[in-house]
């Protein structure tokens, strides 16, 4: 989880191994959701809310939009 203000740098990172010391440790390398805010305080507020939510309830807002867990990185937009 996390806010950017671009996502394919980010996401890029992942799959480099590179980012933070989780996503390294737990080879964290495919996007399976993501939001799309126009105002940062937006995005920032969203992030707080989704971690004090429950894992399950975390799964079933990705399993509702990407229920194959798909990576979304080569489909995002700009690419």
């Amino acid at each position: 989880m996390g806010v950017t203000n671009n996502i394919h740098s980010r996401v890029w990172k992942h799959k480099l191994g590179e980012g933070s010391l989780f996503t390294s440790k737990y080879k964290l390398t495919i996007l399976i959701y993501a939001e799309e805010y126009d105002n940062i305080g937006d995005a920032i507020a969203m992030e707080k809310q989704l971690k004090n939510w429950h894992k399950q309830w975390k799964w079933n807002l990705v399993k509702q939009n990407n229920p194959k867990l798909e990576d979304w990185y080569f489909t995002l937009k700009g690419w």
